[in-house]
């Protein structure tokens, strides 16, 4: 994987061709998040706010959409933890997309930072969850145990769509930055 983004340790971009259930579903987010960190990798603020018209998505809106998306999927629909800072004091009914719309005034390394962090705590939730179920293991609420949460299996599906989608968002923005333009990253 080219490591522009500085995701979290060298990743197999390439999910396992006969891999069970689990490596399947957790190889395809890690190609789709490899894919992200070579769209949205090595650019300074100028790049990361630029828009595709008529959208008014930017890759560090981006960047800061799936460190909340990550967070959000890996704490609170899979343990059922509060939301984490600094998603934890936002007014969601007053912008809610706050997380796309005020990356234009963070600087690229918070942004890629506050991104790599999230996905270093998913993986490690994620692993943990496995471990305790496999995918089919229900997220919980501990202190509410009449909510129901998804599988992780839904999750891990929903997390693949989700960057699936701004993957293409990110290809064409990244293309309109600087040409940068192909499917999988290299290597």
């Amino acid at each position: 994987m080219n490591d522009q983004a500085g995701t979290t340790g060298p990743v197999n971009a390439e999910p396992p061709l006969d891999g069970d259930e689990a490596a399947t579903l957790l190889g395809f987010l890690e190609r789709q998040r490899a894919t992200f960190a070579w769209k949205t990798g090595g650019l300074d603020r100028d790049s990361l706010g630029t828009r595709h018209a008529p959208s008014s998505l930017t890759l560090g809106g981006l960047l800061k959409h799936l460190a909340r998306f990550e967070d959000d999927m890996s704490t609170e629909w899979l343990h059922g933890r509060r939301q984490l800072p600094p998603w934890n004091s936002v007014d969601w009914d007053d912008d809610p997309d706050w997380d796309l719309n005020s990356a234009a005034g963070d600087p690229p390394e918070e942004l890629y930072e506050r991104w790599r962090d999230a996905v270093a705590r998913s993986r490690v939730l994620f692993e943990a969850a496995m471990e305790e179920g496999g995918p089919s293991r229900q997220g919980s609420i501990a202190s509410r145990p009449d909510i129901e949460l998804p599988s992780l299996r839904y999750i891990l599906l929903n997390m693949i769509e989700e960057y699936a989608r701004h993957n293409g968002h990110a290809d064409l923005i990244r293309e309109a930055v600087d040409g940068l333009v192909g499917q999988d990253p290299p290597g």
